[in-house]
């Protein structure tokens, strides 16, 4: 039951945020009282949280499945509703109660997420770009900015003519819902120890450079939240794993038969990953105008 409660929880709370790219910042409290007063109004979060729940959802599944694959004992998704933020979420996960026989089996389970939240997020943000408004650059004063991945600008640049030189994009909820898709997407695959970059690092660079990159990673993202202040946005969470990481001298943990080889196919998948990330990462996710 909990999984579930969880799911439709953050349903709600999702469908909830929806509502500030449609209505905009008109405070937490009044938007209750208005959509207890007309529980409708509810429905116009829906293409925000549908999407956004799709693309976390296939991320976890991407995990779950090759979990089951390999025959590692795993439990179903678990959502993490946060009812007061612009997203709703704080994302998802699975717990793995069993450990990982080979790297290849590593490496399959930890690529398998990103990858499979990724293809869901390349309809999402088309279609919500379609649907989304340009306008002339700096024509609106105040309120958040959102910055852009190169993904999501050659997106607008293919679907619209998108330039962010001498325009400005209002978002439709769709696109924000990809949005939100290629941040969580880039900031699993940080190669961090317990990340699912983490995994990957290990499984195809191994032990010692796994640490390296971790620590290294952990530095350069509490640099980077520097960038966008005075809205830190990824200084919680790099001081987060660098505080659980360092219990473990960022190590990851090792696999039962470390000396099995991956092959070049899985480090073909590797690059594509690292390509996902770059294009994914996203340096001030959030400002003020």
């Amino acid at each position: 039951m909990g999984p579930i409660v969880l799911f439709l929880a953050t349903l709600l709370s999702t469908t909830y945020a929806g509502l500030f790219y449609i209505v905009g910042d008109v405070g937490f409290f009044s938007t209750i009282l208005a959509t207890l007063d007309k529980p409708s109004i509810l429905l116009h979060g829906l293409p925000f949280s549908i999407p956004l729940i799709t693309i976390l959802l296939a991320h976890e599944m991407g995990h779950y499945f090759a979990c089951r694959y390999y025959g590692i004992r795993c439990t179903p998704p678990y959502f993490i509703p946060a009812p007061i933020s612009i997203a709703g979420t704080l994302g998802a996960f699975i717990r793995i109660k069993s450990s990982f026989m080979h790297k290849r089996a590593l490496f399959d389970v930890g690529v398998a997420g990103p990858l499979a939240g990724f293809l869901f997020v390349i309809p999402s943000l088309y279609i919500g770009i379609k649907l989304s408004q340009l306008i002339p650059k700096d024509s609106i004063q105040g309120g958040l900015i959102f910055g852009e991945p190169l993904f999501f600008r050659w997106m607008g640049k293919i679907v619209l003519g998108y330039s962010s030189t001498t325009q400005d994009m209002v978002a439709h909820p769709i696109a924000m819902a990809a949005w939100f898709g290629l941040l969580a997407t880039s900031l699993n695959l940080l190669p961090i120890w317990q990340l699912d970059g983490g995994h990957l690092a290990y499984a195809i660079l191994g032990r010692t450079w796994q640490k390296k990159l971790t620590v290294i990673s952990i530095i350069i993202l509490i640099f980077v939240s520097f960038l966008g202040w005075p809205i830190p946005s990824y200084l919680l969470f790099g001081l987060l794993l660098l505080f659980i990481s360092a219990r473990f001298r960022f190590y990851h943990p090792p696999t039962l038969f470390d000396e099995e080889e991956l092959g070049r196919a899985r480090i073909l998948v590797g690059i594509l990953a690292i390509i996902v990330l770059i294009i994914s990462f996203i340096p001030v996710p959030i400002s003020f105008i």
